[in-house]
């Protein structure tokens, strides 16, 4: 992954009270908003300002270059003002929060993002406006489908990195977009204010691609060329850590696929293998499968029940934050499983439970609670603790579920 996070080693958000103060004299509304994040690039911002401007030039566009500067101290605000760009200062530290006091800046009907490091030409940038003139709101640059020179992205990047996490984000979202982390993109002003972007830091690159994908928006894609970037400095980017970020954030958006359903299936294993031991031991071949296979089936519905009730409350968060794709089934759900009928289910479960547990009690004072054959009373025992397990688990995410939707309860 090429795309430069301007932020420190600093937590991704930074909570302020300064405000973002933008310098304001540009034209009222201009076609094309050229919007760089920057944090340090004295080296090279000149480059891509200039890069931008003869874009503009060549092409006859109504245009401006706006510069989201997030907190440099080289002089890098200077040189954007010497070459004719308009500085937005960015008090909250992070990528996302430096594009999106941007766009919300710029003057453009269009915005062009792209990194101040001369990894991207924005000379390219007539091919994103011809996309959107025709109707895309999403148009994203490739690297992949165009050229990456020499020394340009690291070999994990280009072959693990970048190739993985974008096949990914095309499987839990159904998209199409071949280089999921390309920095260089543009939207439509219009699209960008629908999407209500959140996140702060590298993840507002997935968050974007992720939302246009949900929300159907025209797409569209654009062979690009990578160069290396222009800096003597290492980059803003730190692999694994911004990798796992990316990966973390694509996966909490999609916990359908990443928990619900490997949960189900494993609690299904787990209900079907219980169910036939609870009544005695299995003969299957030359193995027979007894108390032992018990308790692993007990766990498999446990860890099952609670991977699924887990993606639960990861997509109620998400939905609630704002982060995640829409879900019309929602409303309708939180007007079915309300608290109450949670606490009461859980206690069912629990109540069942206990009943098995007492089933046992009742054998073992008829012994004169004396020995009892672990193959026969331990099967009670597992049924009964695994239906308490489950019942536990429902009474406390039924509590999580209400705390999460009182926000949409109240709407």
């Amino acid at each position: 992954m090429t795309s430069s996070d301007p932020e420190t080693d600093a937590p991704t958000e930074v909570e302020t009270d300064a405000p973002t103060e933008v310098e304001t004299d540009a034209p009222t509304e201009v076609e094309v908003s050229f919007v760089m994040p920057c944090l340090d690039e004295a080296q090279t911002l000149e480059g891509c300002i200039r890069a931008a401007q003869r874009c503009i030039d060549e092409n006859g566009l109504d245009a401006e270059v706006v510069i989201a500067d997030n907190g440099s101290t080289d002089g890098s605000p200077e040189i954007a003002r010497r070459c004719g760009a308009r500085v937005v200062h960015v008090a909250e530290k992070g990528y996302g929060r430096a594009l999106q006091a941007g766009f919300e800046a710029a003057r453009g009907r269009y915005l062009i993002m792209g990194d101040a490091d001369q990894s991207y030409d924005f000379g390219e940038g007539m091919k994103f406006v011809e996309q959107l003139r025709a109707g895309h709101e999403l148009v994203m640059g490739s690297r992949f489908l165009g050229t990456i020179e020499p020394g340009a992205m690291p070999w994990k990047h280009r072959w693990i990195g970048n190739p993985v996490l974008s096949w990914i984000g095309r499987v839990l979202f159904r998209t199409p977009i071949s280089d999921f982390h390309c920095g260089l993109r543009a939207l439509t002003k219009d699209a960008y204010e629908r999407m209500n972007l959140r996140t702060a830091g590298m993840e507002f690159a997935s968050e974007l691609v992720v939302k246009a994908s949900v929300m159907g928006l025209a797409t569209a894609e654009v062979p690009i060329t990578l160069h290396p970037d222009g800096r003597d400095r290492a980059p803003h980017l730190r692999s694994f850590r911004d990798g796992w970020r990316h990966l973390r954030f694509m996966m909490t958006l999609s916990p359908r696929w990443t928990l619900f359903l490997p949960g189900a299936v494993l609690a299904l294993l787990g209900v079907v293998l219980g169910a036939l031991l609870f009544i005695g031991p299995v003969t299957i071949g030359p193995a027979t499968l007894g108390v032992h296979s018990l308790v692993a089936a007990s766990l498999l519905v446990i860890v099952g029940y609670q991977a699924m009730t887990t993606a639960m409350a990861a997509r109620i968060y998400a939905l609630e934050e704002e982060i995640g794709p829409p879900a019309p089934w929602l409303d309708s759900a939180f007007g079915t499983f309300t608290l109450e009928r949670g606490l009461l289910f859980g206690l069912l479960l629990v109540a069942v439970g206990l009943g098995l547990i007492g089933w046992l009690f009742r054998d073992w004072a008829g012994t004169g609670f004396g020995p009892l054959s672990p193959e026969e009373s331990l099967r009670p025992m597992i049924g009964g603790a695994t239906l308490i397990a489950l019942g536990a688990q429902t009474l406390l995410m039924s509590f999580v579920y209400s705390m999460l939707g009182i926000k949409r309860a109240r709407g």
